[in-house]
C-alpha cells in the first residue's frame, strides 16, 4: 500500500513559500504522490450544500480566501520536485474547456517527466457551473464526452470529433503525454453513473471521506459494473482519501484489506512550518503501509 497527501490549498496562506515546502516536504519524506482539489471562484452563501461538513459549508474559503488555479499550482510543484506524482483530485472537468484541459494536462506530463495524474469530477455547486456558463444538467454525460475527446488528443496524431456537446475539426494537439497509455485518469464519485464512467474512461477510482466498510460496499458494485464492461477490479486502481477521517495504522489495514491500493492523508498547516510539522507525523504511517504490501 501507497500513502500520498491530499492538501487543502487556500490563499493567502498557500503562497509560494507554503506550496514550496508542500511539494519539496512530502517528496523528501517519502510520500508516493501530492492531490488538491479546485474551484474557479467560491460563493459566500452557496446554495448548493458541501457534501463534507455537517453544515454544508466548505470550510476556509470566505472573505478573500480562495484555492490557486490547478494546473498552474501543479506545474509550479512540477518546477520544485523530481519524483514525487502530483494529482488533480479532482478536477471538475465539465466546467472546463476540453481542448485547452487536453493540452494543458499533457504539457504538465510532458514537463514532469510524465508524473501527472489526473483526478476528475462533476463537482457539487450549481453555482460554480452557472459562474462559468455550463449546464448544470447533464453534467455526466458531458464528462463522458469530454474524456472521450480528451483521451483521443492525447493518443490519435490527428483528432476529429462531434458529439452533442462538442464539434472539432481535424486537428492536431502536441505534445502529447509522455506516460505509455496516456495520463492514468482516476474517476471521483460513488454512483452508478460515475462507476459506468470509471469503466469506460478511467485508471482508477478515487474515493473520498469514506470508511474501509464504505469502501467494501462500493467496490463490489463498481466490480459488477467493470465486469459488465469486460475489466476487472484487479485491474483497476483504487485510492481513498478518508479526508477528515483520523488514519491510525490499524484504520490503515482495514482500507487494505478492503481493496484500497493508496490512503491519501490530509494535511495543511496554517504557515510552511506547521504544516512541515504535520507532515512529519503523517509520514510515520508510510512504513506500516509499506510493510501491509
Amino acid at each position: 500500500m501507497k500513502i500520498g497527501l491530499f492538501a487543502p490549498l487556500v490563499t493567502p496562506a498557500a503562497d509560494r513559500r507554503y506550496i514550496a515546502a508542500l511539494g519539496e516536504g512530502a517528496e523528501s519524506r517519502g510520500f508516493d504522490s501530492l492531490w488538491f482539489g479546485e474551484h474557479v471562484v467560491v460563493f459566500d452563501d452557496d446554495p448548493s450544500p458541501y457534501p463534507y461538513s455537517p453544515d454544508g459549508r466548505m470550510p476556509g474559503v470566505s472573505g478573500g480566501r480562495g484555492l490557486p488555479e490547478m494546473f498552474t499550482t501543479l506545474a509550479f510543484l512540477a518546477g520544485r520536485t523530481e519524483r514525487i506524482r502530483l494529482g488533480s483530485g479532482a478536477l471538475i472537468l465539465p466546467i472546463r474547456h476540453p481542448v485547452l484541459t487536453a493540452k494543458e494536462a499533457a504539457t504538465l506530463d510532458w514537463l514532469s517527466d510524465g508524473r501527472l495524474e489526473l483526478g476528475v469530477g462533476l463537482g457539487w455547486s450549481r453555482a460554480e457551473y452557472d459562474a462559468m456558463d455550463v449546464p448544470w444538467k447533464r453534467r455526466g454525460d458531458r464528462a463522458s464526452a469530454y474524456l472521450d475527446l480528451i483521451t483521443r488528443l492525447w493518443r490519435d496524431p490527428i483528432t476529429e470529433y462531434d458529439s452533442e456537446f462538442y464539434k472539432l475539426e481535424p486537428c492536431r494537439c502536441d505534445p502529447k503525454p509522455v506516460q505509455p497509455g496516456g495520463i492514468p485518469i482516476w474517476i471521483g464519485g460513488d454512483n452508478q453513473r460515475a462507476f459506468d464512467r470509471l469503466a469506460e474512461f478511467g485508471h482508477g477510482w478515487y474515493g473520498f471521506a469514506l470508511t474501509p466498510e464504505q469502501v467494501t460496499y462500493r467496490l463490489a458494485a463498481l466490480e459488477v459494473t467493470l465486469t459488465e464492461y469486460g475489466r476487472k477490479l484487479a485491474d483497476v486502481g483504487v485510492q481513498v482519501c478518508p479526508y477528515d477521517i483520523p488514519v491510525t495504522p490499524e484504520l490503515l489495514a482495514e482500507y487494505h484489506a478492503a481493496g484500497v491500493g493508496q490512503v491519501l492523508l490530509t494535511v495543511i498547516g496554517e504557515d510552511p512550518d506547521q504544516l512541515l510539522r504535520r507532515m512529519d507525523r503523517a509520514a510515520g504511517l508510510i512504513e506500516v503501509a509499506a510493510d501491509l504490501g
